[in-house]
């Protein structure tokens, strides 16, 4: 099983903290594209998934 980097990634964590910084701006824009992300949110369970989509406002992932 692969393991992710993006629960403890420090920028996330500066988005989570000021989301409208320019490094969170960048997170929030870079996590569309990022192929570890994607693969990040597939080895999540349903409910975390659906948590994290509505955290952070993602219709497509």
């Amino acid at each position: 099983m692969k393991t992710h980097n993006c629960e403890s990634c420090p920028i996330r964590a500066k988005y989570d903290k000021a989301p409208k910084s320019v490094v969170g701006r960048f997170w929030r824009w870079h996590i569309n594209f990022c192929p570890g992300w994607k693969g990040y949110m597939r080895s999540l369970d349903d409910e975390n998934r659906q948590m994290l989509k509505e955290k952070y406002h993602l219709e497509k992932l």
